[in-house]
């Protein structure tokens, strides 16, 4: 049976500034947004060419502002991506990759993007106004859905 993940709801505290992060600091398209009353908002945004949409806005969700954890923005190119993020004025953590050792990735990491800049090895992490946690992840061209 076939499924798309099509939105991932963000709690957030205020959606305009969250609108304003996404769209003009992270750089995501803005595809809705509606407010028939004062009790309900709904902003979706899209990264470039992605099929997977975030919402967030006014009574939408009941989680704290805040709590989303493991949000993955995956990137053909993990260094340029991050230097466009920071020129934007998103604070991006360092780049780390898999420590991989002789026997395999165990869950540690190294400094530094990947050596052979293999497919879902090298990461940085960024946070929303509110602390919604996302990871950026490099994988190559391989992905015709990404061009590097």
């Amino acid at each position: 049976m076939k499924a798309l993940l099509e939105v991932v709801i963000l709690p957030v505290s205020e959606p305009e500034r969250s609108l304003r992060f996404y769209r003009d600091q992270v750089g995501f398209d803005l595809d809705v947004d509606y407010a028939p009353t004062p009790e309900f908002r709904v902003i979706q945004l899209t990264p470039e060419g992605a099929s997977t949409s975030i919402q967030f806005g006014v009574g939408l969700t009941d989680a704290p502002a805040g709590s989303m954890r493991g949000l993955y923005l995956v990137v053909p190119d993990i260094e340029v991506y991050r230097r466009e993020l920071i020129d934007r004025r998103v604070d991006v953590g360092e780049i780390r990759h898999n420590d991989a050792g002789r026997d395999g990735w165990r869950g540690g990491f190294l400094p530094g993007l990947d050596p052979g800049r293999a497919d879902y090895a090298s990461f940085a992490d960024f946070r929303d106004p509110d602390g919604n946690a996302w990871v950026l992840q490099e994988r190559g061209p391989a992905d015709p859905m990404i061009d590097r």
